[in-house]
């Protein structure tokens, strides 16, 4: 499938890889104040998006570029203090591994390696890796993977747990609840500001698998959970700012192969495709089959309403493979094992052409779907933002900034910025997570939140010093 990203001198030129400038001395602006708010001592409560994650992975280079070490930055400019992250070494900087962009097909195609080099593993599985250990006190608890309903599991930092939360977790305390880390950070720092970014994976993990695994936190859960960590971060008189839940289908995973997809049935003048609704394949009048027409399927503009998932790429050419000949020829051959055991799709039929063959639920976000996330968004950003209100706090509404951006991007010191994958700047190679420029954007926005609600007036950082997709030299 052609996704038409070409590395051209132009196509670079206009990503602004290679701007050149630096950070503006800050700290001399005499402009500067806290307002009604104390950064003295600040602390990160969140998950992947709070931990700095990008390119399908945790590394150090990500951890220095998170929003919250964007916004300590800033904030020392009005008295903020230290802010410590449990960051990898520089020997195991690769952390948890990430993806990388080493080139382009002749068709444009993007293609990404994952590097497994300088990695912090120290046991585990190759599925379920356990990372190197960091126990020190840190300012920044953001764990990746976690949802709003996982904060009162016992054992969610144990081995059998969250690795990326077992990681920060003290083997002397492997029962340790999230909740209870939040308390314990809270009485032993007694932070004076916070910011909050849960509930994001209580959509997300629904989202990507194309509703096909896992489920929708339950609203009481959700606003249950949200008030507990609240109460923690304020039991001390901290202010703080919480942010909202994006709408996830504008973001890269869900919007950029399907245009492609569509525009090559189109050209075939194949009518439509059959997917599969749900996870359990069942039989092929077993009532899980779903026709999308190719005209209902999201084009660029907008168009359509099924969305296809970024992991679906390298399987939807599979459709148009001539009868008789070798499927190997149209699937890359990295990919066999994981398109044999977790699609169970067969090879020899048309794929997603029959109700015999659908298409996997897990590359289809459709139309019912997509409503049950937007419900769910709608209430979780309810009960964040009541909860936020009830205790006179900050709120960055990222639902309604991250809609903009998905409409019609914002330009930055000259230089245009999209939710586009790859070109538009702002998102990295796994399509949901920003990259360093994209986290500095977000740093900004909080800012703004904060000056506006505490009459501070915390100075902003300069996007178009951070990096967006990096690409091969």
């Amino acid at each position: 499938m052609n996704l038409n990203f070409r590395r051209s001198a132009p196509f670079l030129a206009l990503l602004g890889l290679a701007l050149g400038g630096c950070q503006p001395d800050l700290e001399d602006d005499p402009k500067s104040s806290a307002g009604q708010a104390d950064f003295t001592t600040y602390i990160a409560v969140g998950n992947s998006l709070t931990a700095g994650f990008g390119d399908n992975g945790l590394y150090r280079e990500g951890q220095l570029k998170s929003y919250p070490n964007f916004l300590a930055q800033q904030f020392r400019t009005v008295g903020g203090g230290d802010f410590v992250q449990p960051l990898f070494t520089e020997a195991q900087s690769n952390g948890s591994g990430y993806l990388s962009l080493t080139g382009f097909t002749a068709t444009g195609t993007p293609i990404t390696t994952l590097v497994t080099t300088n990695r912090a593993v120290r046991g585990g599985t190759a599925a379920a890796p356990l990372f190197t250990k960091f126990t020190d006190p840190i300012n920044n608890l953001a764990v990746p993977g976690i949802r709003m309903s996982d904060i009162l599991t016992a054992g969610y930092g144990s081995v059998q747990g969250n690795p990326y939360f077992e990681r920060i977790t003290p083997d002397a305390t492997p029962g340790q609840t999230y909740l209870q880390r939040v308390q314990a950070t809270v009485a032993a720092l007694k932070p004076t500001f916070f910011t909050e970014w849960l509930g994001n994976n209580d959509v997300l993990g629904f989202a990507t698998a194309g509703g096909a695994a896992s489920s929708l936190t339950p609203v009481a859960t959700f606003t249950t959970n949200t008030n507990l960590v609240l109460d923690a971060l304020t039991a001390g008189g901290a202010k703080g700012l919480v942010a909202t839940i994006p709408d996830v289908t504008g973001i890269p995973f869900f919007t950029t192969v399907g245009p492609g997809f569509r525009a090559t049935l189109a050209a075939n003048n194949v009518p439509g495709v059959v997917a599969l609704t749900g996870a359990a394949p069942g039989g092929a009048t077993s009532g899980n089959r779903k026709q999308i027409a190719t005209a209902d399927i999201r084009d660029a503009a907008g168009s359509g309403r099924q969305l296809f998932t970024l992991t679906s790429a390298p399987f939807l050419p599979l459709l148009g493979r001539p009868t008789g000949a070798p499927w190997r020829s149209f699937v890359p051959r990295a990919a066999l094992a994981t398109y044999l055991s977790a699609y169970g799709i067969d090879t020899l039929q048309a794929f997603g052409a029959t109700p015999a063959n659908p298409i996997p639920s897990t590359f289809i976000l459709d139309d019912v779907e997509q409503g049950q996330v937007q419900t769910a968004t709608t209430a979780f950003n309810a009960a964040l933002t009541a909860a936020a209100n009830q205790r006179n706090l900050a709120v960055f509404d990222a639902n309604i900034f991250f809609r903009s951006v998905a409409t019609s991007g914002f330009v930055t010191n000259g230089v245009p910025n999209t939710a586009s994958f790859i070109s538009g700047n702002l998102f990295s190679l796994d399509g949901v997570h920003p990259t360093p420029r994209g986290y500095a954007v977000i740093a900004n926005e909080m800012i703004k939140a904060i000056n506006a609600k505490y009459g501070a007036a915390v100075p902003g950082l300069d996007p178009t010093a951070y990096r967006g997709v990096r690409f091969p030299q």
